[in-house]
């Protein structure tokens, strides 16, 4: 058992610090995963996942890539989709007058 809060000195509390984060991680880790066997194993009494439940994959996932619309006419490799932030290359031949449909890749 350990020493009363008040007796311990600075090292010891901190130590016991530690070990109470790493320990109610631990603890949540556990609960979630309790409660997705759970929520999973009810789905299931209906004949659905959870992922049904949630609506299922709708549309395209997040973070994934656009099929290019632009290329660079010498490195057909270098390309952009026409959103976000447009590359370097391209940015530089703009800014040097040429138009964004030179580089449509048709």
């Amino acid at each position: 058992m350990h020493k009363q809060l008040d007796q311990m000195n600075r090292d010891e509390l901190v130590d016991l610090r530690k070990q109470v984060d790493k320990a109610l991680k631990s603890y949540e880790k556990r609960k979630l995963e309790e409660a997705r066997r759970e929520a999973a194993k009810a789905a299931a009494e209906f004949g659905y996942s959870l992922n049904d439940l949630r609506g299922g994959d709708k549309g395209k996932p997040k973070g994934a890539k656009l099929p290019p619309k632009y290329a660079h006419p010498d490195q057909p490799g270098l390309t952009y989709s026409g959103r976000g932030r447009k590359p370097k290359w391209l940015q530089e031949r703009l800014d040097a007058g040429a138009s964004l449909d030179d580089f449509l890749i048709k």
